[in-house]
């Protein structure tokens, strides 16, 4: 197989992209890559301290890179409208939005909006930012989301009974709903972007199991790094190839191609069966609006 790497990105000057959790793991080297290809890329960092050394170390990697600091805290939807309206403020259009951020099997916490705190962040936090620079997205020929899913999503069912874990909770349990509900969410938006005619396409990506600071310092993950993990800039490629690569098509989903797509380059994988059921995504796709109280445009 042709191994895509970062040289096939295609040049992606003029082009503003915008990638939550920039500072870090996966949104850091996917930041750096398409710095190095010449786009703006938008930082949408909760941690101004944070994004500012990460800024710095690609300032000094790629020194004409064009990057700017924004913050923003998924875990709260005002911030989320505050992000948004800023955005609106400096740009007329965005050509990437990569939806990345994420937290993964955290003690049980809600965020300041009473969300259980991945379902919150993971997921909510995103399909409200989504929804409010769709607009922006629109005015861009051919612009794309990409929303980082994950493997876990195979253990991920949608508990409408009890959404926020708040009759039991159990941090996998919880962090498989968030990661199918990426799933759900990206499925249904190109439907919709499809029967509203635009050239916007909702694209999902999972980076296998990538060494990043999203697994925290447990024994086993420490274990299991040393061992199984590929480097956080291989885990970037299928979010860099599902936001760049000509061939992809919405709701294609992408990632690593070897050991059950635990590591290795992007290809177009399929996710688990239940996670195209239609019936789910339209359902949970109201619901995030009702909770979100933010009504799509489309």
């Amino acid at each position: 197989m042709q191994k895509w790497t970062t040289t096939n990105i295609p040049d992606q000057s003029g082009k503003v992209a915008i990638i939550t959790g920039a500072n870090s793991g996966l949104g850091y080297e996917t930041t750096l890559a398409l710095a190095a290809k010449n786009a703006k890329v938008i930082m949408a960092c909760r941690n101004p301290q944070k994004a500012q050394a990460a800024f710095d170390k690609i300032k000094a990697k790629v020194p004409n890179a064009k990057l700017v600091l924004m913050q923003l805290d998924l875990g709260s939807l005002a911030s989320v409208r505050k992000f948004a309206e800023e955005v609106h403020a400096k740009y007329t259009s965005i050509d990437l939005l990569i939806n990345n951020a994420g937290i993964m099997v955290p003690p049980y916490g809600k965020t300041e909006d009473g969300f259980e705190t991945q379902f919150g962040v993971n997921h909510l936090g995103h399909f409200a930012l989504t929804a409010q620079l769709l607009d922006l997205l629109f005015a861009a020929k051919n612009s794309r989301i990409v929303n980082v899913s994950s493997q876990a999503h195979t253990m991920g069912k949608i508990n409408f009974d009890d959404l926020q874990s708040e009759k039991s909770y159990h941090k996998w349990a919880a962090y498989g709903q968030s990661k199918i509900a990426n799933l759900y969410f990206t499925y249904e938006l190109q439907r919709k972007l499809t029967a509203a005619g635009k050239s916007t396409l909702a694209v999902a990506a999972h980076p296998g199991y990538a060494a990043t600071n999203l697994q925290g310092g447990s024994g086993l993950f420490t274990f299991l790094n040393g061992i199984m993990a590929q480097s956080a800039a291989m885990g970037a490629l299928p979010s860099l190839y599902a936001a760049t690569n000509p061939e992809v098509r919405g709701a294609d989903y992408i990632g690593p191609h070897a050991l059950g797509g635990w590591r290795g380059y992007p290809v177009k994988v399929k996710s688990n069966a239940l996670s195209y059921d239609e019936s789910i995504a339209v359902r949970l796709w109201d619901v995030s609006e009702k909770l979100t109280g933010i009504q799509s445009p489309i």
